[in-house]
């Protein structure tokens, strides 16, 4: 099954460039998938330095396993089964004291989506199921049109999905349900394409695409683990460790930019104060003001990195606690 997982990275050059791995850092990919972004980071921190991957996809961790083998072999690396929301167990499973980089690629993997059996596609008939751990995770898709009601799956589509027809997609669940279970993704498929009118459905993509998207973020649960993932980062990386997100959707892309936002927040006492009282600190420094997006040369290539938004924070010196700003430290070099 490893042969069939392709991964393009998406926006590879400019995670390399903002990341800037160098030779005997510690870099943690915290969404694995195929390993592209993590062998390019892996060649660039030889001969000393350590990769960490972190996928809850088994088919991912043994493909990545196979193409470190086979392209940066002798590379040091500990690839770990899990969510980026456990961050903090699983850097502690990896016995690292610290890390310099870190990658979040929140997209669904190619091979998640092109596997018919995964359930991600609109595309091919399956069973609807879209988890990413299905040896952690009981809930799948199926559960969720078929058991959550009518309010609550109208709630998901608008929030997750950001879908115009949210109510009406729902009503028509609710419906088709009550004569027989909507079991396959091309049952909803039908539904969806009876619930949105004619006019809807010819403009913005396939008409199930944001269905598909919420319900996945919905069964995945998404949303909860960023946020948790992210401040684990922050305390993890070195100071001048830098963290590069690459979003796909605005849900995504304001949960960083607020986290960010947050933690970048300096002192706050009125400017004529001699010393601070009010105690905030900054812990890093946003380098993006507004995200990265990838190159129409890439878009044309690969037409999944249209959507993607890349930001990148780097980690502060926060050892003098107290004073007006924090300076961040000189990153040394190997």
């Amino acid at each position: 099954m490893t042969a069939e997982y392709r991964h393009v990275p998406v926006m590879l050059e400019e995670v390399l460039s903002v990341l800037d791995p160098q030779p005997g850092e510690v870099v943690c990919d915290c969404t694995l998938g195929g390993a592209g972004h993590s062998v390019e980071m892996a060649r660039r921190i030889q001969p000393d330095g350590l990769s960490i991957g972190i996928d809850q996809d088994d088919m991912a961790l043994s493909a990545a396993a196979e193409r470190f083998a086979r392209e940066v072999p002798g590379a040091e690396h500990r690839f770990l089964k899990g969510n980026f929301g456990s961050l903090d167990d699983l850097l502690v499973e990896a016995e690292v004291p610290g890390v310099d980089c870190f990658l979040f690629d929140l997209g669904v993997s190619s091979p998640q989506l092109d596997i018919p059996e995964r359930g991600f596609s609109y595309h091919e008939d399956a069973p609807l199921d879209m988890r990413m751990d299905p040896g952690n995770n009981t809930l799948t898709a199926a559960e969720v049109i078929n058991h959550y009601n009518e309010a609550d799956l109208a709630r998901i589509l608008r929030v997750y999905g950001d879908e115009r027809y949210a109510s009406s997609i729902a009503r028509h669940i609710v419906r088709r349900r009550e004569k027989e279970p909507i079991e396959t993704t091309l049952q909803l498929v039908d539904v969806v394409k009876e619930a949105i009118p004619a006019a809807g459905r010819r403009h913005g993509g396939h008409p199930a695409r944001k269905t598909f998207q919420a319900l996945r973020i919905e069964v995945n649960h998404e949303l909860d683990v960023l946020d948790q993932g992210l401040r684990a980062a922050v305390r993890w990386a070195n100071t001048g460790g830098r963290i590069c997100v690459i979003s796909y959707h605005s849900l995504e892309d304001r949960i960083v930019k607020h986290v960010f936002s947050e933690l970048s927040q300096g002192c706050t006492c009125p400017p004529d104060l001699p010393v601070c009282v009010c105690g905030h600190v900054p812990i890093v420094s946003v380098k993006t003001k507004r995200p990265l997006k990838a190159s129409e040369g890439e878009v044309r290539r690969n037409p999944r990195s249209r959507s993607a938004l890349l930001r990148v924070a780097v980690k502060l010196d926060v050892t003098h606690e107290g004073e007006k700003e924090a300076q961040p430290a000189a990153r040394p070099r190997a």
